[in-house]
């Protein structure tokens, strides 16, 4: 369809409520299901994406290397494919993006550093490989900052990323580059990673469903890294996609969470889970009492749309909050001094480097591989601790973030904004350090000051479940997800 419209229907209404809807405003369901059907080519699904990038990525900067020709191709073979009457993954022709610190064969996984520039990739991570196999075309590469080891999207290699909410506030990161790609329509699939809140935070700060995945659920090896990866990476890194419905996200979840051989962490996924009660624990100022007024109206919205879909809901404090917090700084921070110092040095990024030292001046003390060692020791205690809560309260409704959307350089400003920073992200680094499952989901736009300016962003929450049970939190996600607003697709918006 030359237009770049379907007759078909936009995010999350039925098929047969036609409309003339652009391509770039479709979920990645109903892309899907006009291409298996005929209604639109993969093909034309492919330009329509360019096209979107054409006219939106110079303002966000979220596409750092694009792959058009690679993508022409393969919507070509998806096409014969579709003519051909072969099977068809639930993806299939739906175009998606992957982030820079993952390989994908023939192009350069470079970290957001030029040291790493020429590094090019002899094979597919297997999530990108679990995607291609899906029918998912991949046709650009997202930034990240420097080692994806900010809330913070920039690097001197491609530059900043810039929230299309609100060009000052941060787009959020590590996955910045892949949240802006949805929000903008850009695609309707992001792939993301997610070590301390990497894919929930910028979820949150651009309106969008987000997934960190339990340990184990989703395969990921690059050939192109030496050695095995930190042991905090080892311990709590995790791929997961970002959409703009639970619906996709939680398609693109399962074509994701394949085993590979190559990730001995990685198991098949259960097909029967247990039933267990519909109860929802809702923790937000009782956990943290410094909690932003946006956020604790997030968190109470959510927890009154689950309790008029018919869960049980009761605000209830989860085990050691703080001290799991703190475990995250303990094993993380002496692992990127130790093992990463030389690297990070070696990446000639001044940003990167100035928001270490002040992760490491937030503490009150000086972190040892030491504290590391103990921490791992404690965290399977925790992590039982939890699971015996998650057997009385199978959901738990928190925030993503203790605020809204930083100003997009607060980390690099000064240590005491660095301070604030690790504290107001608990919430995400807690859920890190157990490997639990979070869900963020948007619960519309609010109104808040930054810096004494007044500005309108959007907010969310984490839904939590047990290890391995994605499916609550996608279920309790469905019910949050329908009795709010649809942010949709936004066009970039300027800044103050």
């Amino acid at each position: 369809m030359s237009d770049g419209t379907a007759a078909s229907f936009a995010e999350g209404s039925a098929p047969d409520q036609a409309s003339s809807t652009p391509l770039h405003m479709l979920d990645a369901g109903a892309q899907a299901r006009l291409v298996r059907e005929g209604g639109v080519t993969a093909t034309r699904l492919v330009e329509a994406s360019l096209a979107r990038i054409d006219a939106v990525n110079p303002a966000v900067n979220a596409i750092v290397r694009r792959m058009d020709d690679e993508a022409l191709a393969a919507a070509a073979a998806a096409d014969r494919a579709v003519a051909e009457g072969r099977p068809l993954g639930p993806l299939h022709g739906v175009p998606v993006t992957i982030k820079i610190n993952i390989d994908q064969q023939g192009h350069p996984t470079d970290n957001g550093t030029a040291v790493y520039r020429d590094l090019i990739a002899p094979a597919d991570n297997p999530v990108v490989a679990n995607l291609k196999r899906a029918g998912a075309i991949v046709v650009g590469r997202t930034n990240a900052p420097v080692y994806s080891m900010r809330w913070f999207t920039d690097n001197t290699l491609h530059g900043p990323t810039y929230n299309p909410w609100h060009r000052d506030l941060t787009v959020g990161g590590s996955s910045g580059g892949a949240a802006a790609s949805v929000a903008t329509g850009m695609v309707a699939i992001a792939h993301g990673n997610d070590i301390g809140g990497s894919v929930r935070f910028p979820a949150m700060c651009n309106g969008l469903v987000g997934l960190r995945p339990s340990y184990g659920r989703v395969p990921s090896f690059n050939a192109t890294a030496k050695g095995g990866g930190s042991v905090a990476a080892q311990l709590m890194a995790v791929q997961g996609p970002l959409a703009r419905t639970v619906r996709d996200t939680e398609t693109a979840f399962r074509v994701m969470a394949v085993p590979h051989v190559d990730d001995p962490r990685t198991r098949l996924m259960v097909a029967d889970h247990p039933a267990v009660p519909r109860r929802a624990a809702v923790v937000s100022t009782a956990g943290w009492p410094d909690c932003h007024p946006a956020v604790r109206d997030a968190v109470d919205r959510a927890a009154t749309a689950l309790a008029a879909a018919g869960w049980a809901v009761e605000e209830v404090v989860p085990p050691a909050l703080d001290e799991i917090h703190d475990m995250w700084a303990e094993i993380c921070i002496p692992d990127i001094m130790t093992l990463l110092a030389p690297a990070i040095a070696a990446a000639g990024d001044e940003n990167i480097r100035v928001a270490v030292d002040y992760w490491q001046r937030a503490w009150p003390r000086e972190l040892t591989p030491g504290d590391a060692l103990a921490a791992v020791a404690r965290r399977h205690g925790m992590l039982r601790l939890w699971q015996r809560f998650f057997e009385t309260w199978p959901v738990l409704v928190m925030p993503v973030s203790l605020e809204p959307a930083f100003h997009r350089l607060a980390d690099i400003r000064s240590p005491e904004e660095a301070r604030r920073i690790m504290r107001a992200q608990g919430p995400l680094m807690v859920i890190s350090v157990l490997g639990l499952p979070g869900l963020s989901v948007p619960t519309g736009l609010a109104g808040f000051n930054v810096e004494g300016h007044d500005v309108t962003m959007p907010t969310g929450v984490q839904l939590v479940a047990a290890p391995e049970r994605e499916d609550l939190c996608f279920a309790a996600g469905r019910d949050v997800e329908a009795a709010m607003p649809r942010l949709g697709v936004v066009d970039p918006r300027p800044g103050f």
